[in-house]
């Protein structure tokens, strides 16, 4: 079971944090999810992050920072790994629903345990290649905190775009990322995001593919 004090660090930063309101039952989604993932990050090797309140900094909060920027409806988590920040964002937000892609099957087996124990029905596990996946359905927006570059994203996330966002999670302002985009990739706005407990730059890129 999760430590008692990392409920007090979780609640104490979500108040912190725009829009990130939560009730009783999604504090404790959130806090099973960290049990979890402590977990099976023994065998599995999820994340490098061991320590458990970092993980609330660096994992939960982190993740909840770009909520104020994730429109409704259908959102792709490409290169979840662990599910982040996917999972934190479909825990925070029971109306979103969370495609959670990843080329590794380990990493997918863990989601789809998450989603069973949770009992989180808006998250949906998919393994696959970002640049291979064909949806039924588009997207509202695709997230990714994991891609080397912004002009990788979003050539890999091209043919899903259409009308989507696509929202990367960056930690010090990508100036060389930003200045070397392709011609088709329109910067909507570039925020700069405050994680409680966090003494590290963060931003969040949101583009869009010009047709």
């Amino acid at each position: 079971m999760p430590e008692p004090g990392l409920a007090g660090a979780l609640r104490a930063g979500l108040a912190e944090l725009p829009g990130a309101a939560l009730d009783t039952a999604r504090v404790d989604a959130l806090l099973a999810y960290l049990d979890l993932l402590q977990r099976w990050n023994r065998s599995y090797n999820l994340t490098a992050v061991r320590d458990p309140a970092e993980m609330v900094t660096r994992h939960l909060l982190d993740s909840l920072a770009a909520l104020p920027f994730v429109p409704p409806g259908r959102l792709l988590d490409a290169g979840t790994g662990a599910g982040l920040p996917g999972v934190p964002l479909g825990i925070a937000r029971p109306e979103l629903d969370v495609t959670l892609l990843d080329s590794a099957g380990k990493k997918i087996r863990f989601l789809n345990q998450v989603r069973r124990e949770l009992g989180v029905a808006n998250l949906h596990p998919v393994q696959a290649r970002l640049e291979r996946y064909r949806p039924d359905r588009p997207f509202e927006a695709v997230i990714s905190r994991a891609f080397a570059s912004l002009a990788a994203f979003a050539g890999a996330a091209r043919h899903l775009a259409g009308a989507a966002l696509l929202l990367a999670m960056k930690g010090r302002l990508p100036e060389d990322e930003l200045a070397a985009l392709p011609a088709w990739v329109q910067v909507r706005s570039v925020e700069r995001l405050t994680v409680p407990g966090l003494q590290e730059d963060r931003h969040l890129v949101i583009m869009s593919v010009i047709p």
